[in-house]
């Protein structure tokens, strides 16, 4: 399963779709929505959130596992260093590891700060790099004490983030550089919204496998995220720091607002609809997410 899934990766056409599990004690109506929608004919694989913005939510690797196992689909399961120190990080990834979960996206995370149990503490013994430093480590069949291990683990795939966007091109490329040297496979970005804009990222990545000539050259993944409406547009144009959204989405969908919602939702998807078009033609290696609109999705997929 995890060949196939990196084999495309690498090689093919690739979609990934995003699903964030609930503050619930269950994810399997998460998990029928997707079916009913017959949403795993329409990619390659999911992934699951690990507690974005540090709020509760169901596990991120049991998700995985639930997904793999309703739909025979390699899942990328999101682990964060808020949470955890070293030792529960090699733990996780050991008992995810027999359940078949081997496709780890690796997070600093978000800050506890934004977390709705306000006295909660965030670990961070380290940043992103050094969960990906694990996955090397463990997958050389030995811990982060440079003890061998019983049993080895089948290979992990190690996944990073990156921002789409930054004032100084320079430094998101230092970033994507350490990543890639860190042993990232592949590096996703966050959503994307304009070609010149992906053609940089894609620059970038070329020059960042230049610079770790001893390792597999990793592979960039364009983050898709559509706009159906104004506020979605301004808040992430002006509120999240890794994303550029173009000035003409931001003025197409204010005219639309000032007609009506249901025009203001026609311009949105048909700019994200067109957007995805033109990604997948430049570079078929797509990570979407909608925050569990699996509808939208579906309506962008097919």
């Amino acid at each position: 399963m995890f060949e196939t899934f990196i084999h495309k990766l690498r090689h093919e056409t690739y979609i990934t779709l995003e699903t964030t599990p609930s503050r619930s004690a269950q994810f399997a109506p998460t998990i029928e929505k997707i079916a009913a929608l017959g949403l795993d004919k329409l990619v390659d694989g999911f992934s699951t959130t690990d507690n974005p913005l540090a709020k509760l939510k169901y596990n991120a690797l049991f998700a995985a596992m639930k997904l793999q196992d309703r739909f025979g689909l390699p899942t990328l399961a999101t682990m964060s260093m808020r949470d955890r120190n070293r030792i529960a990080l090699q733990s996780d990834l050991l008992g995810a590891n027999e359940a078949n979960v081997r496709a780890i996206l690796a997070l600093t995370g978000d800050s506890a700060h934004y977390s709705d149990q306000p006295h909660a503490k965030g670990v961070f013994e380290g940043n992103s790099k050094l969960l990906l430093d694990i996955i090397t480590t463990l997958n050389n069949g030995t811990d982060m004490a440079e003890q061998k291990l019983v049993a080895p683990v089948q290979e992990i795939y190690p996944f990073a983030v990156i921002d789409s966007y930054a004032k100084s091109a320079a430094t998101l490329q230092k970033k994507m550089t350490k990543k890639v040297a860190h042993g990232a496979i592949a590096i996703i970005t966050q959503p994307v919204y304009d070609l010149d804009n992906a053609r940089n990222l894609l620059a970038m990545m070329k020059e960042a496998n230049i610079s770790s000539p001893d390792l597999e050259n990793s592979t960039l993944v364009l983050g898709f995220f559509p706009i159906t409406k104004l506020r979605t547009a301004r808040f992430l144009d002006e509120n999240v720091p890794g994303i550029y959204v173009p000035q003409r989405w931001v003025e197409a969908l204010e005219a639309a607002s000032l007609i009506s919602p249901e025009e203001e939702y026609r311009v949105g998807f048909e700019l994200s609809k067109n957007l995805f078009k033109e990604l997948k033609a430049l570079h078929p290696k797509i990570h979407i997410m909608t925050a569990n609109q699996f509808e939208l999705a579906k309506a962008i997929l097919s």
